[in-house]
């Protein structure tokens, strides 16, 4: 499928170990703050200057919640995934419907780019469906050995082509690509 230069992309900015885990099996993301560092955000601020929609699964979204913070994203269009019917809260809408479909729906219309939040289950759907455009995934130096995994089984093969790869000196590697045109 060849794809319009200008048409809105669908980024996944996304953390995991080294042995491809977002969270552990009791859903922490603890194992993040080993890479902080005071004033290095790994670029994400210049990321999410270039989004003006953001598409995230429940557990993510109520798991940021739960941690006390405010969910970061309140000036943009947000699409939280999920398979309960709930009222939408200002930008915030919960959508119940098919995702594939939704993000179809949204690269049509002009606008920034889309941030695909996570989670897993989130990003492999839309992987699935060849709906995301880039993936920009910071490699955090730590084996979990278990936990929840980003790349699960039962997607299509996609190429993809390395844009920029960074190392920083907390030993975190950023690798960012885009998928390969065909």
């Amino acid at each position: 499928m060849i794809r319009n230069e200008m048409e809105r992309k669908v980024i996944l900015f996304i953390a995991m170990s080294l042995d491809g885990y977002i969270a552990t099996k009791e859903n922490s993301i603890d194992f993040l703050s080993m890479v902080e560092q005071e004033g290095e955000d790994y670029g994400y601020a210049d990321f999410v200057k270039s989004v003006d929609t953001v598409i995230i699964g429940r557990k993510t979204y109520e798991k940021v919640i739960e941690m006390g913070y405010e969910y970061p994203h309140s000036d943009k269009d947000v699409y939280i995934m999920t398979r309960t019917e709930r009222p939408p809260i200002g930008r915030f809408k919960f959508h119940i419907g098919n995702i594939p479909r939704l993000v179809q729906e949204l690269k049509a219309r002009p606008g920034k780019n889309i941030y695909c939040d996570g989670g897993s289950e989130i990003a492999n759907e839309l992987m699935k469906n060849n709906l995301i455009d880039e993936f920009v995934i910071s490699i955090i130096p730590v084996l979990l050995g278990d936990g929840i995994r980003l790349f699960n089984d039962g997607r299509p093969m996609q190429a993809l082509k390395l844009i920029t790869s960074k190392h920083f000196d907390s030993g975190l590697m950023q690798l960012h690509y885009k998928l390969a045109k065909n």
